[in-house]
């Protein structure tokens, strides 16, 4: 029996399936009017769903809702490309097989960054643009942040306790962490799939790899092309990031031509979830504000 809250959309009603060029896409629809895009992060067992559950029932009052979850996640079918590689083609996959030529996109870490890709390289698609802490380059703190060390942690060595952690550095308030959320994040995260991609992403040979890769590039970084987003954006953080020190959200505040940054207080790395009215008031705000003729 579902624990949902009636009011809520449920996980089967809401489940959508896209046949790609490259392979099944899932998603989840709630809602109807404007097309919004929301797009998860990383980690040990997430999901879209699991990131945006709480949050549709207000944002499909407004919006037609589309939470994609990324190949490689465990959820659609993955493409053989490194997850945070076969991510922006997955947006532009979903938008094109579902007849959407612009839509407004909200990106939570990973997210952001996949949105804010989207955002520069076609920026015809991307309406308003919203993230959720991640976006960005670490200028005062160490770098990685505690969670992303955890992360990596996770990968080498998935045990439960390893995961607890982890999820503990995701929030500020630790009882936010039920016994559920662990569960249901520890039965993904262990999938042997889901848990390959994982230290594809977060393993220390992974992460020796990227460096490695980023020194002899001459492209830039990602977060060096913020300032090519004409897409009006609102950059969402939580005060008590351990994933993304706060700090991280200066280059993209000063780059992003009119930017706005909304700081919560008392809230970590999830703030849909931690600070869920607090956030969707502004997001709603954000998304719905006449646009200046």
């Amino acid at each position: 029996m579902s624990t949902e809250p009636s009011h809520e959309p449920g996980h089967a009603s809401t489940s959508r399936e896209l046949a790609t060029d490259e392979g099944v896409l899932r998603y989840h629809e709630a809602g109807d009017g404007p097309p919004l895009l929301l797009l998860h992060g990383s980690g040990p067992g997430v999901t879209g769903w699991r990131n945006y559950r709480g949050n549709l029932a207000a944002l499909a009052e407004r919006f037609r809702c589309l939470v994609l979850e990324f190949p490689g996640f465990g959820v659609s079918e993955p493409t053989g490309a490194h997850p945070m590689a076969a991510a922006p083609g997955a947006v532009l996959r979903l938008l094109d097989g579902l007849g959407i030529e612009r839509a407004d996109v909200i990106g939570n870490s990973m997210g952001g960054i996949v949105g804010a890709q989207v955002a520069v390289s076609d920026p015809a698609r991307v309406r308003r643009l919203v993230t959720i802490g991640g976006l960005g380059v670490n200028l005062f703190s160490p770098g990685p942040g505690e969670g992303i060390r955890l992360l990596t942690e996770f990968a080498e060595h998935p045990t439960r306790e390893a995961l607890v952690r982890w999820l503990h550095s995701m929030v500020y308030d630790p009882a936010l962490v039920t016994e559920e959320m662990i569960e249901e994040r520890w039965a993904q995260a262990t999938d042997p799939d889901t848990l390959a991609a994982s230290r594809r992403m977060y393993g220390r040979a992974a992460l020796a790899a990227r460096a490695a890769a980023s020194a002899r590039s001459s492209a830039p970084p990602y977060w060096a092309t913020l300032h090519r987003i004409t897409a009006p954006t609102l950059i969402t953080w939580g005060r008590d990031d351990r994933v993304s020190p706060l700090d991280m959200a200066l280059v993209p505040m000063r780059t992003i031509p009119g930017a706005e940054l909304h700081v919560f207080p008392d809230c970590g790395h999830w703030v849909m979830i931690e600070q869920r009215a607090a956030w969707e008031s502004a997001v709603l705000a954000f998304l719905t504000r006449k646009e200046e003729t």
